[in-house]
């Protein structure tokens, strides 16, 4: 909240943006838009507006992502019963879809969701508008629990983080280096096979001379 601060309005937006399209930070996004609720109550409706559309904004990266070439990409996490059922949800109700996926929590797999979009060639108009309803929704009723029960929820979070604050900063860093060598097993991994390829290329070319 103190480095948002200075952006005002456009922070929460742009942090938005960054969870939807980049970096998926749940739930501290929702800790977030509370924060902002508890600090200016009757500016409620339009943080949650301003989260929505950063949201739908940065949802248009991973679904032109997909657009490109994720069938793959997709088909690695589900399997081929799933992939249909998925493509005929999206060929009759391509909106709701959208929408009533957007409006769920965390740990709902919304990527999968959004990359299906851009599989199955969703229009970006109807695919964006379904996002923004989906978290407007969704925001909006964090934002009406904040005002409820807003103090509690901060008190609770800010004394449970002092009292294990070491804890959460060890698994944090535990989670950034399993991270790290997952990224770089998946890059020398393909390196090796792009290099092997290479190899059986060209023995299967010296074997025809």
């Amino acid at each position: 909240m103190a480095v948002l601060k200075p952006f005002g309005i456009w922070g929460l937006g742009g942090l938005s943006f960054i969870d939807s399209g980049i970096f998926p930070i749940p739930p501290a996004f929702d800790l977030v838009l509370i924060g902002y609720v508890n600090g200016n109550r009757p500016r409620l409706v339009l943080y949650a507006l301003v989260a929505a559309f950063g949201s739908a904004l940065g949802s248009l990266i991973p679904y032109y992502i997909a657009r490109a070439g994720g069938e793959i990409f997709l088909l690695k996490r589900i399997n081929r019963k799933r992939y249909e059922q998925l493509r005929d949800r999206f060929a009759r109700q391509e909106f709701f879809v959208i929408a009533i996926a957007a409006m769920l929590p965390t740990p709902f797999p919304l990527k999968v969701f959004e990359f299906a979009a851009g599989v199955f060639e969703v229009k970006p108009l109807p695919y964006a508008a379904g996002i923004f309803c989906g978290k407007f929704l969704r925001f909006l009723l964090v934002s009406i629990i904040a005002v409820v029960y807003g103090a509690t929820i901060i008190h609770t979070v800010h004394r449970e983080f002092d009292e294990h604050a070491a804890l959460f900063l060890t698994c944090a860093g535990l989670l950034l280096v399993v991270l790290a060598v997952s990224i770089t097993r998946r890059l020398f991994g393909r390196r090796r096979k792009t290099n092997a390829d290479g190899e059986e290329d060209t023995s299967s070319d010296a074997d025809l001379v």
